[in-house]
């Protein structure tokens, strides 16, 4: 009888000691509030938003804090490009291996390659923690734009399989070079881009969609920034709902005869739903033009293109 009553001692102690482990590691592991890690103050120049999310200036954020947490977490971030034609022989290469030279260094990353033709990939070689995976493109014989056809193959790819492999996901244009470290100061729920040419103009010439009938309508006077369609990221559960509402509008406008654009959809999207985290221009920086003072460090240049 003592024995048993030893053994039962033991076992409850032990299980006092695995929960106190875990309610310490769970303490300790306690995600930074915005102040322990991003001050505003220290750049005046540039501007802030309504709804208290952080818009990333070099300058504004320790990226040392945010380290300490994620680097507990053994997180896993997915980058998914989409890649077709001419698209695959100018800038693939070069997209990849800037991303894998600057995209979150030291984390676990997962590239996502979504492309119609597996024989037209370059030569690309990866760092540790890095791996690469294609998806193949089908094509829609009735749909022609190539962002529709985008977001539905990654729609389904995020349903199928990434949504279980990554706890961040970016999906980024690929006529973009990383030219410094894009870090974890960038991970949120909802990671949207400032346009970096709107941002330097007025509210009252955002090219919006303005037709009334569109699924992308934004009303007249209203609208908080213009984002660019070159970035756009967060968990994987809000870069789906994003595909699923972009889906269903551009269905839906093309149903009432109407066309609008990949970029004012998504606009309308966070116009409705705001982003948790902003990325200043210096990641998306054209570098033909001149860099205005609020730029301290280019971070992702852009490559202007047309289709």
């Amino acid at each position: 009888m003592n024995s048993k009553w030893k053994m039962l001692l033991l076992t409850s102690f032990a299980l006092l000691l695995m929960l106190i482990k875990y309610h310490s590691r769970d303490h300790e592991a306690e995600e930074p509030q915005l102040s322990d890690w991003f001050n505003p103050k220290k750049r005046p120049d540039v501007k802030t938003t309504d709804w208290f999310a952080p818009i990333i200036w070099e300058g504004t954020y320790n990226r040392q804090v945010l380290e300490n947490y994620y680097k507990r977490l053994n997180i896993t971030i997915g980058l998914a490009v989409f890649a077709m034609g001419k698209f695959v022989d100018q800038y693939l290469q070069q997209f990849i291996h800037s991303a894998n030279k600057h995209f979150m260094k030291g984390y676990s990353v997962i590239f996502y390659i979504l492309m119609d033709d597996f024989s037209k990939l370059p030569p690309i070689k990866l760092g540790p923690l890095r791996t690469l995976k294609l998806c193949i493109i089908f094509k829609q014989h009735t749909w022609k734009d190539l962002n529709y056809i985008y977001m539905r193959n990654f729609n389904v790819y995020i349903l199928e399989h990434i949504q279980y492999e990554v706890d961040f996901l970016f999906s980024m244009s690929v006529n973009q070079i990383f030219k410094n470290d894009f870090g974890v100061e960038n991970l949120g729920k909802s990671v949207a881009q400032l346009h970096a040419w709107w941002y330097f103009g007025h509210a009252k010439n955002f090219p919006y969609e303005r037709r009334s009938k569109s699924a992308a309508f934004i009303p007249p006077g209203e609208g908080d920034f213009y984002y660019h369609s070159a970035i756009f990221g967060g968990t994987p559960g809000e870069v789906l709902a994003f595909t699923e509402e972009y889906i269903k509008g551009i269905q839906n406008d093309t149903r009432r005869g109407l066309q609008s654009t990949y970029e004012c959809y998504l606009n309308k999207y966070l116009f409705i739903n705001k982003p948790t985290k902003l990325l200043s221009p210096e990641y998306n920086w054209d570098l033909n033009f001149r860099t205005p003072p609020q730029i301290k460090r280019v971070k992702i240049a852009w490559q202007s293109t047309s289709i």
